[in-house]
């Protein structure tokens, strides 16, 4: 007899698990279904198509050479049986029979399977506050709210963004490129929660700022005002005019159909699976947004969905079902965005991640252009470096810029996965020419950095520190060791001027008493400058990590 497998759910994990079970194992049969009417579409591309930088939905549908992915695509290419519009109503472990209904008819009926897939997905995360149900109160998850959101992106009107997470940020740059005047509201102190560390994130805010949005941290959202439609954000008494809110707090795995047949859910909220994707019954598998996976630095259990993770897992869970032999050992939680001309992500795991994991972690925060900085077009890029202290293994970085930040991370998401450290890392003999990199690439000055942090020679401290030691009236000297002109043009209010070239014979003019603080452009004259003054004898120095580039708060000066 032929094998059965049945995946539900036909969307990025789903469809691929089916099209991989299908080439390990071509004589099965499979089939694909689905609640909705569109499948294996690329939901990540939402927000290019609100913003018309992708012109046609289809294009989220479609293969790379431009052909459909729709039920007669799976059928004709794949051998795969599409049904949408069908809800599964229960799973029969005992039988291996999924109980179905076909929403359009509503006709029920059951298929038996030998292996199921399950590929449900996740949801967005819905708040219980007063009158979330209002019209033009949208999420942005499937192809229909693609269209409708389009649809009330009214040049001139005013939107608020709930949630500071990847989603929401790129769709409120779609919005804002609709004509729209757009608030982002995070309950969190800082947007990016959980892929930037503070001080990371408050590069991109400015940068949103910059552009005309509105960022509101630390703010709740309690409910929505309006009669039909939403007219307002209620935040504790404060109302915010809105003609459209999108909800983008984070999304929930969809584990209803796996608890009600007895599945073991994880630690994390999410389906248990182990490293083949099989659940606690032999004969059934997870994949995607549903289900969790092993973080490859701590080893614990986590849900962090993204399209990426989930086309992998489909493949892995697809080779097993159909007989094969494939693991999946985990994920660094890679992840990466574009808003406006600024780009950020992070791999690993950030500062508060490491500490809070129990590591003893050094940092190092490192700007520098992304190409040679004469080459034309060489634009500016900040990344944080995060080691474990003790060992010098590396635990993360995170990357914010106008330049190309996508290949450090995947550099350094490929040092980590192979648990290399500081000294490993700037050892990597990567590609150089002008209009790819400088000689030394940033992520080579980073991991040099790190480790004469690691070694001692060098003692850095981070802006967020300097500020707040400023807000909090410390008795510190701020040394500015740039250009008389530079200092001129540009800089951090309440710092002292010494240029680099006249410290030596300027020692006397500095109290040994206090710490001193040096910085410059990037801090590479700012740790010249605390090697200068360790050997005339100050004995509390320091240079600030990033320098100018990495200060994110106002600066004298600045526009």
């Amino acid at each position: 007899m032929k094998m059965r497998i049945v995946v539900i759910g036909a969307n990025a994990a789903g469809a691929k698990a089916a099209s991989k079970a299908k080439r390990i194992n071509p004589k099965a049969d499979i089939t694909l279904i689905d609640r909705g009417s569109f499948i294996s579409y690329g939901a990540c591309g939402i927000p290019y198509f609100v913003s018309d930088t992708v012109a046609d939905v289809k294009a989220l549908m479609s293969t790379p050479v431009g052909v459909v992915r729709d039920a007669h695509f799976f059928n004709k290419v794949k051998g795969v049986i599409v049904k949408t519009h069908t809800e599964v109503m229960s799973i029969d472990r005992d039988s291996r029979v999924v109980h179905l209904l076909e929403s359009t008819t509503g006709v029920g009926f059951s298929l038996e399977y030998d292996r199921l897939i399950l590929a449900t997905g996740s949801s967005p995360y819905i708040p219980q506050i007063s009158k979330v149900d209002l019209g033009n109160i949208l999420s942005v998850k499937s192809i229909e709210d693609a269209e409708l959101l389009k649809n009330c992106a009214i040049s001139g009107d005013t939107a608020c963004i709930v949630g500071g997470g990847l989603i929401g940020l790129e769709t409120a740059e779609a919005l804002q490129q609709k004509g729209m005047r757009v608030t982002v509201i995070e309950m969190r102190d800082q947007v990016l929660p959980g892929v930037l560390d503070p001080e990371m994130a408050s590069l991109v805010e400015k940068h949103l700022r910059q552009k005309g949005v509105t960022v509101m941290t630390s703010c709740t959202v309690t409910g929505f005002k309006g009669s039909t439609t939403v007219e307002a954000v209620c935040i504790g008494d404060r109302e915010l005019p809105a003609g459209l809110v999108v909800l983008a707090p984070g999304v929930t795995p969809n584990i209803g159909l796996a608890r009600a047949a007895g599945l073991d859910i994880g630690t994390s909220g999410a389906i248990a699976v182990d490293a083949r994707l099989c659940t606690n019954d032999p004969n059934i598998y997870a994949c995607g947004d549903c289900c969790e996976t092993t973080h490859l630095i701590t080893g614990k259990k986590v849900h962090i969905p993204l399209g990426s993770t989930a086309n992998k897992q489909g493949r892995v869970a697809g080779i097993n079902a159909a007989g094969g032999e494939a693991t999946f050992p985990g994920v660094l939680g890679t992840s990466i965005l574009r808003v406006f001309s600024i780009n950020a992500g992070k791999t690993g795991l950030t500062e508060s991640e490491a500490r809070a994991n129990g590591f003893d972690v050094e940092t190092v925060i490192s700007p520098a252009h992304d190409k040679a900085h004469f080459f034309p077009g060489a634009k500016p890029i900040v990344l944080k470096l995060i080691a474990d202290r003790k060992t010098g293994r590396l635990l993360g970085l995170q990357a914010v810029g106008e330049g190309a930040v996508d290949k450090r991370l995947d550099a350094a998401a490929t040092a980590i996965t192979f648990q290399a450290t500081a000294e490993q890392l700037s050892q990597i003999d990567l590609a150089y020419a002008p209009p790819y990199s400088a000689a030394m690439d940033n992520l080579i000055v980073a991991a040099d950095i790190l480790k004469n942090k690691l070694s001692g020679h060098a003692r850095g401290i981070s802006p967020q520190e300097v500020k707040r030691k400023f807000d909090e009236d410390d008795d510190f000297i701020l040394l500015d060791v740039r250009s008389p002109a530079e200092h001129g043009e540009i800089g951090i209010e309440g710092a002292k001027l010494i240029p680099l070239g006249m410290l030596r014979e300027k020692l006397e003019e500095l109290p040994r008493d206090k710490e001193i603080i040096t910085f410059c452009k990037i801090s590479l004259r700012g740790y010249e400058a605390q090697k200068i003054l360790d050997a005339a004898g100050f004995e509390n120095t320091k240079f600030m990590d990033g320098g100018i580039l990495a200060w994110p708060y106002s600066l004298r000066g600045a526009l």
